[in-house]
């Protein structure tokens, strides 16, 4: 990830919305959610929902696909594994300590399969 796309992504993630449909897809895991669900788990009409998951598509953190009538959301965990490690590429310069924390966070929601406890 570049600068240009991790701007484009955080300017995605900073509107309450965007940001909490993303989360809520985190949550979901791979399987995602259909479009009535996320719309209603993050409180806004359908047809706002069509408007910020343009706009998260656009910049690669969220996809979509059609399962029979139903259009299914998911995070794309790849992208937003890109834009942590554009955060903390040049992370502690020499110093661990300083990333510590940001490891340890990320450490914590590696959960087995089946394992729901960072839901």
């Amino acid at each position: 990830m570049d600068q240009r796309q991790a701007v484009a992504a955080f300017a995605a993630l900073g509107q309450e919305h965007r940001l909490r449909i993303v989360r809520a897809l985190v949550t979901a895991g791979p399987d995602g959610l259909a479009a009535g669900v996320l719309a209603q788990e993050v409180g806004v009409a359908g047809t706002n929902l069509s408007f910020h998951v343009k706009e998260l598509s656009h910049t690669g953190l969220i996809q979509s696909r059609r399962e029979g009538r139903s259009v299914i959301y998911t995070a794309t965990f790849p992208s937003l594994g890109d834009l942590i490690a554009f955060l903390m590429r040049d992370c502690c310069q020499g110093r661990p300590e300083v990333c510590a924390p940001a490891v340890e966070a990320l450490a914590a929601c590696l959960c087995t399969p089946g394992d729901t406890a960072h839901a």
